[in-house]
């Protein structure tokens, strides 16, 4: 479960980009979070995750504050960025040895499951090559294992269909079902309307640092217009 508790986030004084958000995401659900360029989606995320400072309200993962524990927490989640192009010159397999090794995983373990999602998203013959040599959907793809090799409980994607094959995008959000239906957190950020309407249990709208609605497609459609696509309710909304 995520629980973002009244933040604000202000990079210019005076001038908040996030303000007093507050939102729940439960446990057993994906819960799509979407909003025009610059609405606050990525900083929203890089707050949850700890890469970014609050600078009020609190964010709770499973109950742990990543404010007051920030590494008690980010062991709670796993993390797909938005740009992938993150340890370059690191082979495949050693930057996910390099994540097994942060999260305390056993060899056999570990082995077991770089083999199995290598293998699911087509890159493990690819393991022994740099990361630098990687298309950018490729990149993504060893991102995407990385993140689910501890088993966090809270599941945290910034764009994350961004760069991948068909197939790829499909694989990613079966994974993303089937890890909902175990009781985890799924929360992923998009521009791609069309995924976020089949794929959502609910859906948060941001624009300009604040959240102007959460609830279900069927909710948003009883809201605002009943036979109006999501695509068209996003740009009624936003407007």
């Amino acid at each position: 479960m995520i629980e973002i508790k009244k933040v604000s986030k202000s990079y210019v004084k005076e001038k908040k980009s996030i303000s007093d958000l507050d939102l729940e995401i439960k446990n057993g659900e994906i819960f799509g979070f979407l909003g025009p360029n610059g609405a606050g989606k990525t900083t929203t995320i890089k707050m949850i995750t700890g890469i970014l400072e609050i600078d009020e309200g609190d964010i709770l993962l499973d109950g742990t504050s990543i404010s007051k524990s920030p590494v008690e927490a980010k062991k709670k989640f796993g993390f797909v960025p938005d740009n992938p192009d993150i340890f370059l010159k690191l082979k495949g397999i050693e930057y996910l040895n390099f994540l097994s090794d942060i999260y305390k995983i056993p060899k056999e373990e570990r082995k077991e499951k770089i083999e199995s999602l290598s293998k699911k998203f087509e890159i493990y013959e690819n393991l022994n090559d740099r990361i630098q040599s990687y298309s950018h959907g490729m990149r993504q793809k060893i991102n995407v294992i990385g993140t689910l090799l501890h088993n966090p409980k809270n599941w945290i994607l910034d764009e994350p269909m961004t760069g991948l094959d068909p197939k790829s995008s499909h694989d990613l959000k079966e994974m993303m079902k089937e890890y909902a239906k175990a009781g985890n957190t799924v929360f992923f950020s998009t521009h791609v309307l069309e995924v976020a309407e089949k794929l959502c249990d609910r859906i948060g709208i941001i624009n300009k640092g604040k959240l102007i609605f959460v609830g279900t497609y069927e909710e948003m459609k009883k809201q605002f217009k009943e036979d109006a696509s999501l695509e068209d309710l996003f740009l009624e909304i936003t407007e």
